[in-house]
């Protein structure tokens, strides 16, 4: 009785060991990852109803490179991300996230930067006036209040004694392009990239003129206690940034190399 009782201890151990919650295995954590659905090419709802763009088949990535973690989205309002990060309803936001003095007071960003972000002056494509920031003088630019260009505007006219008007916008369906058609406002501020998709999607076509306002890098957010779930996307996202993975996506959705600084 000794011996089997013996035996059966030394299986049940054995048995233990094989279980994928067993020693020596790591738990798989389910992180939420907050993001939008109409930002061009990055994050939006394609012709088959699908969540795609650049940021989300990114994560996609660092779901098959991390095992121990299960990504899911969460989509909402860009206005909403940080709220609900802050609320902990989300574990990370990927929607294009510059630092910013703010930002980091409040939240943490990873160390590796997954996209270059060009920001430049944007107005319709017969627009001939406007060929620069420096022509906006007396006009009316409008942006979305939380977004990266929105600082970018903020800063560049209060360093220069505030020539132009900065309009929010509203919430409806390409309400930018649309006040740009009806002259409600003069020029906007966004990127090659997403000007490119707007030029294939609408009857409304714009530009970018002048030089590039920021170049500024792009992260993932997290609230301050993510320290661990940062270094390990830190650690996943340079193997894609090596293999070549990143450059590839960025081709495929951006139409260049925005892994790297653009001019």
């Amino acid at each position: 009785m000794a011996i089997l009782f013996s035996l059966i201890t030394v299986l049940s151990a054995c048995g233990a060991g094989s279980q994928t919650t067993g020693a020596g295995q790591k738990k798989v954590q389910t992180i939420t990852v907050g993001t939008g659905t109409q930002f061009p090419n990055i994050c939006f709802i394609d012709e088959k109803g699908d969540l795609t763009g650049y940021d989300v088949e990114l994560i996609k990535e660092l779901d098959k490179r991390l095992p121990h973690y299960k990504f899911t989205f969460k989509t909402m309002e860009f206005s909403n991300l940080l709220v609900s990060l802050g609320q902990h309803k989300v574990d990370i936001v990927a929607h294009q996230m510059e630092k910013s003095k703010e930002r980091e007071k409040k939240f943490l960003f990873n160390k590796v930067a997954y996209n270059h972000f060009p920001l430049k002056i944007t107005v319709l494509q017969n627009n001939d006036t406007i060929r620069g920031i420096e022509d906006l003088k007396g006009k009316r630019v409008i942006t979305s209040a939380t977004s990266n260009g929105a600082l970018v505007l903020k800063k560049w006219n209060e360093d220069n004694g505030r020539p132009f008007e900065i309009a929010y916008e509203g919430q409806g369906a390409n309400e930018t392009a649309n006040q740009l058609k009806s002259g409600r406002a003069d020029a906007t501020i966004s990127t090659p990239f997403a000007v490119d998709f707007q030029n294939k999607t609408s009857a409304i076509k714009e530009k970018t003129v002048g030089h590039v306002l920021s170049n500024a890098k792009v992260y993932f957010m997290f609230n301050k206690n993510e320290q661990t779930l940062s270094e390990d996307i830190d650690k996943a996202l340079q193997e894609i940034i090596d293999d070549g993975t990143l450059k590839r996506l960025s081709l495929k959705w951006l139409g260049d190399d925005y892994s790297k600084e653009q001019y």
